[in-house]
């Protein structure tokens, strides 16, 4: 069956009929077929899916951390699913902005450094670097803990420095999975209104994994991973979801 396909131009990033099947010794695994998938400027998207659905693998094919099996990954048009190892760390670095639900704060480092570290993956001297992390964990509201390591921090606030990280380098799109799944759901509605806010104001593309569907209520798009293939439709009404965000 083929799948369905919405197109809103212009894409930052494009899939285009992208299969992903992982191989164990003699034992293939298909997660994905066939998938055609924009992910437009600008706009906000929610990919849901049960768990093994694909969806985690999806994000990591659109933030370049995998390779498809089959099919390609275009980012602003150029086909970039099987550029070598170096070129698409670049690119990550230089694009893509990550959120995940465990963070992946590095514990030796303050939120100051944690945040500046893509800068210095790039070659930017240690005071610039710093400089900038300094007013992204200022927009964070985090400008008092700029010496706090993770340990010293809560789960949203080591959330809200995840996302200043992800904006430090002024990425084209946001790719967060499951950012709010560790969080109280004050914290969760919080980072949701911070990542919606940035959607707003810097009108970077933002695309959320999520199971839950008050989550999924707030954002344009609604991507559904069933049996490897995706569905795509218009925003889910909110008074479908009693306990949605208004």
């Amino acid at each position: 069956m083929k799948c369905e396909t919405l197109r809103l131009e212009p894409a930052v990033i494009s899939l285009r009929n992208v299969s992903k099947t992982y191989q164990t010794g003699k034992l293939s695994s298909p997660i994905l077929h066939g998938i055609d998938l924009d992910i437009a400027q600008g706009r906000t998207h929610a990919i849901l899916g049960g768990s093994g659905s694909g969806k985690s693998t999806l994000l990591t094919l659109m933030g370049l951390l995998d390779t498809p099996t089959s099919g390609q990954v275009l980012l602003q048009g150029q086909d970039v699913g099987q550029a070598p190892k170096d070129a698409l760390a670049t690119l990550r670095n230089q694009l893509i902005g990550f959120v995940f639900q465990a963070f992946h704060l590095l514990p030796r480092l303050s939120a100051l450094d944690n945040v500046a570290l893509p800068l210095r993956y790039r070659g930017m001297p240690p005071q610039d670097a710093r400089e900038l992390a300094r007013a992204e964990l200022a927009r964070v509201d985090l400008s008092q803990h700029l010496d706090h390591r993770p340990a010293e921090l809560s789960g949203g606030q080591c959330q809200r420095v995840a996302i200043a990280r992800a904006l430090v380098g002024k990425p084209l799109v946001i790719l967060a999975d499951e950012p709010t799944g560790s969080l109280d759901s004050k914290n969760a509605s919080a980072i949701m209104d911070l990542l919606l806010s940035l959607n707003q104001s810097e009108g970077m593309a933002l695309a959320v994994v999520t199971h839950d569907t008050r989550v999924a209520a707030r954002l344009e798009t609604q991507i559904l991973v069933k049996d490897g293939t995706v569905s795509i439709s218009a925003p889910i009404p909110p008074s479908l979801y009693p306990l949605a965000h208004p």
